[in-house]
């Protein structure tokens, strides 16, 4: 009697396992499909600085001549002319709330100079005109970077060059981007991974004449980024109040 009960208590533990380790299966699939899901619905926006017509201008020049070496610029494709100030990776849901803020900070805030000044070639050949540092400009992408790093998705992935960069990687695991405060170089990108082996005679030409401009910052934009940190889709734009 206690070996039949036995083989019966077996029989109904191995049927009662049969049964859970799909069940277990099922629920880890569905985790991981919710936290796949939850990551895919974040998106890369860029609050970014907005130059002055004079600024504008001289991208437009220097993609013109650009344009001479069959070199095609982002200004030339249409993309909207900017300084980064903060880039990161945002849940969707967020975009609302991300307005809200920049717009309270362009409201506390007045149109301020800004030099262009140079131009730079990277080693992977991204091209950029370059901006002067000011305090002003680092003060404001300091503020952005600050007020919004709490909205950040903070499950993003570091990227995998900046891992070889120990500041850098410092910057992105605190506030979800490699660029920010020490690390802020202000810029307008003209080019990324550029193939065209002309880019190496212009940027000698470029070294002994700079293209220089002088301008200002007049606002803020939000805009959802591609690959390269350039625009595909305007969010919102805050212009400063002149008075």
């Amino acid at each position: 009697m206690q070996t039949k009960n036995l083989n019966e208590y077996t029989l109904m533990v191995k049927q009662h396992t049969t049964k859970a380790w799909p069940v277990s299966i099922l629920t880890f699939l569905a985790l991981l499909s919710a936290s796949a899901n939850s990551y895919a619905k974040s998106v890369s926006i860029n609050v970014f600085a907005i130059p002055s017509s004079p600024i504008v201008e001289l991208m437009a020049t220097t993609s013109n001549e650009l344009a001479k070496q069959q070199i095609t610029t982002f200004y030339q494709q249409g993309l909207p002319v900017h300084a980064t100030l903060y880039l990161t990776d945002y849940p969707q849901e967020a975009q609302n709330e991300i307005k809200q803020v920049v717009e309270r900070i362009v409201k506390k805030h007045q149109p301020f100079e800004i030099k262009a000044n140079g131009f730079s070639v990277s080693a992977s050949n991204w091209a950029f005109i370059d901006l002067e540092k000011s305090y002003q400009l680092q003060r404001l992408a300091d503020e952005v970077t600050l007020k919004l790093e709490p909205l950040r998705d903070h499950q993003a992935p570091v990227p995998s060059w900046v891992k070889h960069y120990p500041n850098k990687l410092v910057a992105f695991e605190r506030y979800g981007s490699p660029n920010v405060f020490q690390n802020f170089q202000p810029h307008l990108t003209l080019l990324a991974n550029e193939q065209n082996p002309a880019l190496a005679a212009f940027n000698k030409v470029m070294q002994a004449e700079p293209p220089q401009a002088q301008g200002e910052i007049i606002g803020i934009g939000i805009g959802i980024s591609d690959q390269f940190g350039q625009q595909k889709q305007i969010i919102a734009k805050y212009f400063f109040d002149t008075k």
